[in-house]
């Protein structure tokens, strides 16, 4: 029979991805997110006892938001990573916090969940079944993996989100896994391409060391895990000599990841950027560090609630600071009106910021020309599936393969099953 692969979301959109792998004795789960609407969406449903094991790339909550869906009855064991799993527990907790009204489960779910994790390391075979699965590194964010498939004699590559270059916190991905008879792809970037990294941390470095030293203090809203560690390493790869501050869930990523070396490029400049900065414990740290000289790095990327609001309420007032946002910012968030209009909620109104309001592209995802080169390194006689990209990016990708890189290529839709 082949093996069958049915997409149950993250076609053509970025958001609640769930890829459904099955031989005629397994089934396993590829990720189950959620869209991170105004009320979160979720993939296509599929019943519990139709699958076998989950296996989740990374901690995302459109990769991981919905995976607490399966143990509202279920006890089906997830394989991720060790740090994935802690990671996933933070960010889906903070979820059910925030939008409970709108979820189909509680928290007695997600610790039914922690409790069937099952943790992998990168490139340990794994047998489910008569399927054989491995996780390997996905440059993403620290602890994301790709997952390779074995089954029937095919192999199955399914992405994740990835990142081949390398980045002051993460190896890139090698994309070197031999010969594939399939890879699940994203595609978030097809359409543009990222800074160059070194003159990206050059500028950026160079700005804040700017602002700074004309007595600016330097708000930097970014995604807790990931982007705010990277920022920390960046500063402290550049030798920045001046106070930065870390506020939010960053914090307790920062303090998981202390405990995960191994999925870190430098350890040595990840603890040492995590020891240079100061924790920020309450309200007082928070109004004593908008007024001094140096660098706040929190949460929300998008300034969608989190400390970082209230810091653009204090930091936007003057033009002798800036606000640096480094995070990609979605249509719509308070980050993109920002960028745009140059307007924040301040004080409960919608004012003009007198902050400095720039853009660094810090992206964790494949820009266009990478992702060209994942495709490029890829071996063997293998169908590409295009998913994870709004505004025709998937099909924009699925095109250049198909003309340009010699392999088949499509852009599936929600409910569509191939036979590999």
């Amino acid at each position: 029979m082949g093996v069958q692969i049915k997409f149950l979301g993250g076609t053509r959109e970025v958001g609640r991805v769930a890829i459904l792998v099955g031989t005629e004795k397994t089934r396993v789960l590829l990720d189950y997110g959620v869209m991170l609407n105004h009320e979160p969406g979720f993939p296509i449903h599929v019943s519990p006892k139709d699958v076998d094991a989950i296996i989740l790339g990374h901690g995302h909550l459109d990769h991981s938001g919905a995976i607490p869906i399966f143990y509202i009855h279920g006890r089906i064991p997830t394989y991720t990573s060790a740090l994935t799993a802690e990671l996933s527990q933070l960010l889906i907790s903070d979820f059910i916090h925030l939008s409970s009204y709108y979820l189909p489960y509680e928290y007695l779910e997600l610790k039914a969940m922690m409790k069937n994790i099952k943790p992998l390391n990168y490139g340990v075979k794994q047998e489910i079944g008569d399927m054989t699965i491995q996780l390997l590194n996905a440059g993403h964010i620290p602890g994301s993996a790709h997952v390779l498939i074995e089954a029937e004699g095919k192999r199955i590559l399914y992405t994740g989100d990835f990142n081949i270059v390398e980045t002051r916190l993460l190896e890139g991905s090698s994309m070197n896994y031999g010969e594939l008879d399939a890879v699940i792809m994203e595609s978030t970037y097809a359409n543009e391409d990222h800074t160059e990294r070194k003159q990206l941390e050059k500028k950026f470095v160079e700005a804040v060391t700017e602002v700074v030293e004309n007595g600016g203090t330097v708000l930097v809203p970014a995604f807790s895990i990931g982007r705010a560690q990277e920022i920390a390493c960046v500063l402290a790869a550049h030798h920045f000599e001046y106070p930065v501050y870390l506020d939010g869930m960053a914090r307790e990523a920062s303090r998981v990841m202390m405990n995960y070396p191994q999925f870190l490029r430098d350890p040595k400049l990840f603890m040492d950027a995590i020891h240079m900065t100061h924790w920020i414990e309450g309200w007082r740290d928070r109004r004593k560090a908008t007024k001094k000289p140096g660098v706040i790095i929190s949460p929300a990327g998008m300034l969608k609630g989190g400390p970082a609001a209230f810091y653009v309420s204090k930091i936007g007032k003057k033009s002798q600071n800036a606000i640096f946002l480094v995070s990609y910012q979605i249509p719509g968030t308070p980050g993109r009106e920002l960028l745009d209009k140059g307007v924040c909620v301040i004080d409960g109104k919608v004012r003009k910021v007198k902050a400095k309001v720039e853009h660094f592209d810090f992206s964790s995802h494949c820009g266009a020309s990478e992702l060209r080169e994942a495709v490029k390194r890829v071996k063997g006689n293998a169908r590409f599936f295009v998913i994870h990209g709004a505004n025709g990016n998937c099909e924009l990708l699925a095109d250049w393969i198909n003309k340009e890189a010699g392999f088949e290529a499509v852009a599936p839709e929600a409910g569509d099953t191939f036979t590999i």
